[in-house]
């Protein structure tokens, strides 16, 4: 005998239904096929048509979609996509049509800054920090500050620095800088900071005016390009967890704040860790009784952006 006061349920009178009445979410015609080679499309092909694959495809043709109608295409950037060697991936696809505009948060400028005048970028923080040697490097601060010091009026951050980098650039790695090869192909590209955030700011060229002059021109011009998503544009946000997703959302609110139509484009989370902020801003928010679509995409950048360029690249 039990010490305890209940027994086990009686399951005797349970109702069963018949397994084809109840039916199933994933069957077999969805499963993956053995891959028999025949390049990246053939690949993507064989994957799966259920979850992060499908939506994968999905993404895809989206931006195959988009670059046919002609409509805008805004690649937004963290840090670590810079760092992780895609400069030349994404300007790649710039001139291929799929990528009409960068939106860079200062890291990534940074970063892709220093590729150009050095070839090389990314300190060791925990060697240099003790000493406040992090973020001290004199051409970075010194040359980015000039450029948005003496900056016209009419240009904004990224086209500035797209600007002092023609002059200063070594040719070496120029070829490797998302700026300077956007700058050279006229191709828009706006930047997002936030003061105390990036190193330049503590140099001694810095000025909080010129700063904040350039990354405000760069929001309205931003508001302008996402003006231009209206009915089949993309915008992938790669990387930026904060920054580049509050701003994005901003920037959709203004555009429709103005009047203009701002509906059924698509919208696309890439990251190797997803976040609040890039899956409410970027993902969902957007589409709120607008139509469209949000995707979010899982993996470490230096692999999906290359297999997703190459999928674009070998769309049929």
């Amino acid at each position: 005998m039990s010490k305890y006061a209940h027994g086990p349920l009686d399951f005797s009178g349970l109702k069963t239904i018949p397994i084809h009445a109840r039916g199933g979410k994933v069957r077999v015609e969805d499963f993956a096929q053995p891959y028999t080679g025949g390049g990246v499309s053939d690949f993507l092909q064989s994957l799966p048509r259920i979850l992060a694959a499908d939506s994968f495809r999905a993404v895809v043709d989206r931006v195959v979609n988009a670059r046919a109608k002609r409509k805008m295409i805004l690649w937004g950037l963290g840090g670590h996509v810079i760092k992780c060697g895609l400069a030349p991936v994404l300007t790649d696809l710039m001139r291929r049509g799929f990528a009409t505009g960068f939106v860079l948060n200062g890291a990534s400028a940074i970063h892709d800054f220093e590729i150009a005048i050095a070839g090389h970028t990314s300190e060791d923080v925990e060697a240099v920090l003790p000493d406040g040697r992090f973020g001290a490097a004199e051409e970075t601060g010194r040359e980015m500050n000039e450029a948005l010091n003496g900056a016209d009026p009419k240009h904004g951050f990224g086209e500035a620095l797209g600007r002092r980098l023609e002059k200063i650039a070594d040719p070496r790695f120029a070829g490797s800088s998302l700026l300077c090869e956007a700058y050279r192909n006229s191709t828009p590209v706006t930047v997002h900071v936030a003061i105390g955030t990036d190193t330049p700011h503590t140099h001694p060229a810095a000025q909080g005016a010129a700063i904040g002059r350039a990354s405000h021109h760069d929001f309205r011009l931003l508001c302008s390009l996402v003006r231009e998503m209206n009915e089949g544009g993309v915008y992938l946000n790669v990387g930026s967890a904060v920054v580049l997703p509050e701003v994005f959302l901003k920037a959709v609110s203004v555009v429709r704040n103005l009047g203009n139509p701002l509906a059924n484009f698509t919208t696309v989370n890439f990251d190797f860790l997803q976040h609040y902020r890039p899956k409410v801003n970027v993902v969902e928010r957007p589409h709120a009784g607008s139509g469209g679509k949000g995707y979010s995409i899982t993996g470490h950048h230096e692999i999906m952006i290359p297999l997703l360029a190459a999928a674009l690249i070998e769309s049929k």
